[in-house]
């Protein structure tokens, strides 16, 4: 799985995550536990992480969604 975005706004993820199952791409957000375990404070962000095969399919989608800010780079 290659990781797209790195953030702690869970609307974001929420948004992206929903972009992605209506392409019908896999995604995964990592480390939701540990930022139960930190207390919600929001100090430690999770990554959205998509298959390695759809990434550019992906990163399409969430750029002309409007979060091309949010990606990380792909090099």
């Amino acid at each position: 799985m290659r990781e797209l975005i790195r953030t702690n706004d869970p609307v974001v993820l929420s948004f992206a995550e929903s972009l992605m199952r209506d392409a019908g791409i896999h995604c995964l957000i990592a480390d939701q536990a540990m930022s139960i375990m930190e207390g919600s404070l929001g100090m430690l962000p999770r990554r959205f992480l998509v298959e390695n095969d759809r990434e550019s399919q992906a990163r399409r989608i969430l750029s002309e969604a409007g979060l091309g800010a949010e990606l990380r780079d792909d090099g």
